[in-house]
């Protein structure tokens, strides 16, 4: 086959992550691969020579209105996928399932979009319901990560999808742990959606308790003067530390003595498998839309705790610190879980929908 995929950017997110690691996989079994972004950043993800990458410009032209820039994204998407003709194109989040609809209108190519976030969050608007209502069950198929995005959606896109989880690098279910007392991490991009300033309050409450423990979150956004600002009120900058873009996710993870995700909403969180995966004992919100709750089950195999609960997050954080042997049991059962979703297992569910849309 030849699979075209779209998103806008190739870095920082786990959306991002999880095309750049499709488009590998799919060109190591036999298959033509094109990546195609809005335009180009810093700190993009590995993909593999034999992908071919291609930009809709030169850099985002911040200059224009949104209107005209996504009319020039729609006409110079259409102009590549009748140059490149692929059998399948499939995009990414909102604005690219918005563009490649209607750039594939007419062409002999099926479309696969591809849900990552919250759709009540991301889908909001008058313009965000037109496109999920009206455009979206235009495309051949759609791939939601939880149940709950996937209802969000009418019966007629609902009726041609599927659900398929992330797939995790085989390397982080081979890392080899040693973690430093007291080391609790998080990592995720600098934006609000990850309201890290109630992760930075829950370890106020305890930082009391061990004098070793430092929380370190790595990433970076647009909110990150304001959380350096943030550490600095609160007299934290000795033990809590912004560490910036990082590109060695497993060795960060081998160190952890937890993982916690602070989010007010989530898709699937990659970081969050990957945790899992490595072996590192998570702690979570329950956020929308389901993906936490699918991946943990609360105190089998990682801690669930309420949406913006600072007390209960800093309780949770703490009995896990202590507790040696619930440890040991997050990190064994988290990586029982994690087995569902290496990588050969998420690639044939991929393969075997693509297939299916394309015999339709």
């Amino acid at each position: 086959m030849k699979l075209l995929f779209y998103i806008n950017i190739l870095s920082d997110g786990g959306a991002e992550r999880v095309v750049a690691n499709l488009s590998n996989l799919f060109q190591a079994d036999g298959n033509d691969v094109v990546l195609v972004n809005t335009y180009k950043t810093l700190n993009e993800y590995y993909t593999c020579h034999n992908v071919k990458r291609v930009y809709l410009e030169e850099k985002c032209n911040e200059n224009k209105s949104r209107f005209i820039k996504n009319i020039k994204r729609i006409k110079a998407l259409r102009k590549i996928i009748k140059a490149e003709k692929p059998d399948v194109v499939l995009s990414f989040m909102l604005e690219p399932n918005f563009r490649a609809i209607l750039a594939t209108r007419g062409l002999k190519v099926k479309t696969i979009l591809s849900v990552r976030n919250d759709p009540k969050i991301v889908y909001s608007g008058k313009m965000g319901k037109w496109i999920s209502k009206k455009l979206m069950p235009k495309a051949d198929g759609c791939v939601f990560q939880t149940e709950e995005a996937k209802t969000f959606f009418p019966k007629k896109l609902q009726n041609k999808s599927t659900i398929i989880l992330n797939a995790v690098k085989e390397e982080f279910f081979s890392i080899s742990r040693n973690p430093i007392e007291g080391n609790i991490i998080s990592i995720g991009r600098l934006m609000p959606q990850k309201n890290y300033k109630l992760l930075i309050n829950a370890f106020n409450l305890i930082k009391n308790e061990n004098p070793k423990t430092t929380l370190s979150i790595y990433g970076d956004g647009k909110i990150k003067e304001e959380l350096l600002d943030y550490i600095s009120l609160l007299n934290l900058q000795e033990r809590v530390r912004l560490s910036g873009h990082v590109d060695n996710v497993e060795q960060i993870l081998s160190t952890a003595d937890m993982f916690v995700l602070s989010s007010n909403f989530e898709g699937m969180p990659n970081v969050l498998m990957e945790a899992l995966a490595s072996g590192t004992p998570c702690i979570s919100t329950d956020c929308p839309c389901g993906g936490p709750r699918y991946l943990i089950e609360n105190n089998v195999n990682g801690l669930l705790v309420p949406v913006n609960n600072v007390e209960i997050l800093a309780k949770s954080m703490l009995s896990l610190s202590k507790d040696i042997s619930l440890k040991n049991k997050f990190s064994i059962e988290g990586k029982k879980k994690a087995a569902s979703f290496k990588p050969d297992v998420i690639y044939l569910q991929w393969l075997n929908y693509i297939k299916d849309i394309m015999e339709k």
